[in-house]
Order: structure tokens, then C-alpha cells, then sequence
């Protein structure tokens, strides 16, 4: 089954920017994503330099998705979304950056939308969800989306 950003929209009921084209197909991206200030990395990537949490606490993601991160000031947000039953998600993660925000397994599609990016889909796997930052000469600061 093909899935639009309006169709994903509809599900989850949040309403995208009108410079995207709600008819596009979500294309479902093997290995790293942004998607402004945050970056989707499979598990596998950098499993030596994550630690989840023994007692987690995984929540099971709903069908109108789960609110990873709100950008800078209040801004748009960044929304896991899947089938119900199909993925999970805990904060309990850390990594040696500290810039790790959570966690997710899942067995089916799963997609990361955002009112002004659109969406991308991560197909079954395990990933981390963290911060972007930005190096400026010796520098280094979040990416403020």
C-alpha cells in the first residue's frame, strides 16, 4: 500500500505546510535521516556508543503517532507515526553525546512526519533518534529547527 503525506496527515491529524505536495508518495529511506534538527540512525550504526536503559519503559507508538521533539521555540513538531501494534519507543537511552532523544523498534514501516519537511518512512529495524548539531570553526551547537 502506497502511503502520502496526505494520508498520513489524515491519520494522525496533523495538518503539513502548503509548499508539499500531499499526493507524493513517502519514500522509505534505508539508513541515516534528517529531518531538520534531529537524525534517524539505525541501531546498528552506532550500537557501541548507545546504552538502553534496562528498565526503559517502551510504550507502544498509536496509529496518530507520538511527539518526539517540538522545534526551537515552541515550533513544529516531529511526529513518530505507525500502524498500531507495528512500533515502539523509550526516552530511556543515552549515548556518549548526549544527544540521543529515544529509541525505536519496529516491525512494519514507520514514519517521521513534520508540518514544513513532509515525511520519510524507516522500514523494519531498530533506531535512534537524536539532536543535530552544527560545528561553527571550533564550535559546535544544536541545530534549531
Amino acid at each position: 500500500m502506497t502511503v502520502t503525506l496526505a494520508s498520513l496527515s489524515r491519520q494522525t491529524g496533523l495538518a503539513v505546510l502548503d509548499h508539499l505536495e500531499r499526493s507524493a508518495s513517502i519514500p522509505v529511506v534505508h539508513g541515516l535521516q534528517a529531518q531538520g534538527d534531529l537524525i534517524v540512525i539505525p541501531l546498528s550504526v552506532i550500537a557501541s556508543s548507545i546504552w538502553l536503559w534496562p528498565d526503559a519503559g517502551w510504550m507502544d507508538v498509536p496509529g496518530e503517532g507520538i511527539e518526539l521533539l517540538r522545534g526551537a521555540a515552541g515550533g513544529n513538531p516531529h511526529t513518530l507515526v505507525a500502524d498500531p501494534g507495528t512500533c515502539r519507543w523509550t526516552t530511556g537511552v543515552s549515548d556518549s553525546e548526549s544527544l540521543a532523544i529515544g529509541a525505536f523498534e519496529t516491525s512494519a514501516v514507520a514514519y517521521l512526519l513534520h508540518p514544513e519537511h513532509g515525511a520519510t518512512g524507516c522500514p523494519p529495524g531498530s533506531y535512534v533518534i537524536r539532536r543535530q548539531r552544527e560545528h561553527e570553526g571550533q564550535r559546535a551547537r544544536l541545530v534549531a529547527d
